[in-house]
Order: structure tokens, then C-alpha cells, then sequence
């Protein structure tokens, strides 16, 4: 069975959670939009530490490095069975300045990752392969707990930062 591990990136912006997603480079994901988008992840061996797998497929795709405090999401098994392990993982990266690894296809070099960007849940949820958004509604899970534990609403103000913080 194949496993890949990856990063799930979040902020606060204006009040409203967003998270850094990553479009898939090569002629195949070219003209794809929604349902197309996904997490930085990738495959890692077995024995290999899921999380330290998360962290450097997250800098080999986007060329940023992923640090600070990392709260598990689980794992999710994927339509064609593979199965994906997540964290979160609070940061502010600018899609601008991803630079990512390439892959050559038919004597042809693409970005693994052609583009990134943040979205609101609404939008990550039509963005992100079908398979992933189970991974949104455990983020989302995990910050209204945290604002709880907080007492408070479940928005963050000043004073307030999910548990799964970070950056």
C-alpha cells in the first residue's frame, strides 16, 4: 500500500482561516482547476517518520520549510487507495515564492508544482481533491476546540491562537 505524508498550512487573515494549497504541474493538471489542487505531500518509505516526510516533501514541492508546532489530522485513504497522513501546521508562506522540485515527462521538465495559493474553506473545499477535505473538517475541528478550550467563539481575536499553531 502505498502512504504519503503532507502539510496542511493555516493562517488567520482577517478573521477567517485560510489554508495554502498547491496545484499539481505537467500537462495532465494543466487545464484542472477545482478538484485539483491538494496538499504539499508525497510518498514516504516504510520506517521512514510521517511527519519528517511531511516536512521535506513540503520544502521539495514549495522550496519553503515547514517548522513549529505540528497538530496530526490523521489519515485518510485516498479513491485509488493510497492513504495520506496530514498536519497542520500554522505559517504564512507567499505563493509568489514557491519554487518547486520538477519531474520529466516525454523528454519534457515541469514543476511539480506549477502554482500555490490561499483560500478560505469554502473555496479549499471545491479546490481539493475529493479525497483531502476530510483534512479541512478536522482543521476546522481542531481550531473551534482550541477557541473553546480559550472560551471563546471560535474566532480568533488578539489574544487567541488555535492549538495548532506554529509560526
Amino acid at each position: 500500500m502505498k502512504t504519503s505524508a503532507g502539510l496542511l498550512v493555516y493562517r488567520w487573515h482577517t478573521g477567517v482561516l485560510e489554508v495554502f494549497l498547491v496545484h499539481p504541474g505537467g500537462p495532465f493538471w494543466m487545464q484542472k482547476d477545482d478538484g485539483a489542487w491538494s496538499i504539499p505531500k508525497g510518498e514516504f518509505a516504510t520506517g521512514e517518520d510521517p511527519l519528517l516526510a511531511a516536512q521535506r516533501e513540503f520544502t521539495e514541492e514549495t522550496g519553503f520549510t515547514a517548522s513549529g508546532d505540528f497538530a496530526s489530522l490523521g489519515a485518510l485513504k485516498q479513491p485509488s487507495g493510497k492513504v495520506v497522513h496530514a498536519w497542520a501546521m500554522r505559517g504564512d508562506f507567499d505563493p509568489a515564492l514557491v519554487r518547486s522540485n520538477t519531474f520529466t515527462l516525454k523528454g519534457r521538465t515541469y514543476p511539480e508544482i506549477d502554482r500555490a495559493g490561499w483560500f478560505k474553506l469554502a473555496d479549499a473545499r471545491r479546490k481539493l481533491l475529493q479525497g483531502q477535505r476530510g483534512f479541512l473538517d478536522e482543521l476546522e475541528r481542531l481550531t473551534r476546540e482550541s477557541a473553546a478550550d480559550r472560551g471563546g467563539s471560535g474566532a480568533p481575536d488578539s489574544n487567541r491562537e488555535p492549538s495548532a499553531g506554529g509560526q
